[in-house]
């Protein structure tokens, strides 16, 4: 049987992932999918991307590094998810995979001028975004882990805007029937999501935000993390 592939671009923090393990175990918990259905691929390797005939969906994880950074392994993975987007492929990309969705279709992405966005935000879906196949029937919107300093700030030309929030205007978009990017993390939980600010702590200080406010306001976020195995079941054509 086909697979669905994890295109790992980064890794975790290290005192996370000794203890909740990396990028990719969250996505495959997320997913709820048999291990045998799912090939992680790290671009990073430097080694050929795998067929497409040989995919049946695949999801971009996301990174500490920049799209605009334009690394080599970065601008290659660009090119492939063009090409799959274009072939038809499922494809999901979160917070870096969202962004690089976004650059390889013709979107541009920079710092978000608002600065580093980290703990739980409120989403709100479009009138679109409540008629998606993924995030439709989550109602008007939903609370959701985000993690990023750089926003996809112009969609591609023929991408369907699906959420947004106070902070960014591209919270989720689609491209064709099948391909969607999400700026938030459907992947990560509470803990996760704390783990994070307490990383960027002297960056949001530096900044002029608070830390331990931002601390005192994340939830968990269960109706995003449901977004993970909509996809699953999307790929697989399973009810």
């Amino acid at each position: 049987m086909k697979k669905l592939i994890i295109v790992k671009l980064g890794d975790t923090l290290p005192e996370l992932a000794a203890r909740r393990g990396d990028f990719e175990d969250w996505f495959i918990a997320g997913l709820e999918l048999d291990a045998s259905l799912v090939q992680v691929f790290d671009p990073r390797s430097g080694v050929d991307f795998p067929p497409l005939e040989e995919i049946t969906g695949m999801l971009l994880t996301g990174s500490h590094n920049m799209v605009t950074e334009h690394l080599d392994w970065s601008e290659r993975t660009a090119a492939w998810t063009k090409s799959a987007v274009e072939a038809g492929l499922p494809t999901l990309g979160v917070c870096y995979g969202h962004q690089l969705l976004a650059y390889a279709l013709g979107g541009e992405v920079a710092n978000n001028p608002r600065g580093t966005q980290e703990g739980t935000t409120s989403l709100q879906l479009t009138p679109e975004g409540q008629a998606d196949p993924l995030l439709g029937g989550l109602g008007p919107g939903f609370e959701a882990q985000v993690s990023h300093a750089q926003s996809a700030l112009k969609l591609p030309p023929m991408a369907t805007r699906l959420a947004f929030d106070d902070w960014d205007a591209n919270q989720a978009f689609r491209i064709g029937a099948n391909a969607w990017g999400l700026q938030f993390h459907p992947e990560m939980d509470a803990d996760m999501a704390r783990a994070y600010i307490h990383a960027e702590s002297a960056e949001l200080l530096a900044q002029g935000q608070n830390p331990e406010k931002i601390l005192s306001t994340v939830r968990e976020t269960p109706v995003a993390a449901q977004v993970l195995q909509r996809f699953a079941r999307l790929v697989f054509n399973r009810p």
